[in-house]
């Protein structure tokens, strides 16, 4: 499945961003973001299943963030408030047919990543 990414930007601390991937192809996967800042290893973000009907936060977002179905199918949302310079990265959306896999972080056995979008927040 081949996902491509939108929404990202530069905004200040404390504002919204709002980020949206869509996954084309046929099949019903379980989403998620991840995020690598400069000089540091990709980590993993938020992750929904395949139902919809469970969702996965980092510790770092929890209360924050939040991962949601979009309207259209196969696409997946992520609202991020109060953000903080720290949460500046790439944000990578990620598919694969197993949450677990996902919200375990086990980059090496997901299926499918997107080529990333860019988030930089100033203080």
């Amino acid at each position: 499945v081949r996902l491509v990414e939108s929404g990202g930007g530069l905004v200040q601390a404390g504002d919204s961003l709002t980020l949206f991937c869509a996954a084309s192809g046929s099949g019903n996967y379980a989403m998620g973001w991840f995020r690598q800042a400069p000089g540091k290893e990709r980590e993993f973000v938020a992750a929904l299943s395949r139902t919809g009907g469970s969702t996965y936060y980092a510790n770092s977002v929890r209360g924050r963030f939040s991962i949601s179905r979009g309207d259209a199918e196969n696409t997946v949302t992520l609202l991020m408030n109060s953000l903080k310079p720290e949460d500046t990265a790439v944000y990578y959306c990620a598919a694969n047919l197993d949450s677990w896999v996902l919200y375990n972080n086990l980059q090496s056995d997901i299926d499918s990543w997107g080529q990333g979008t860019q988030v930089t927040v100033s203080s």
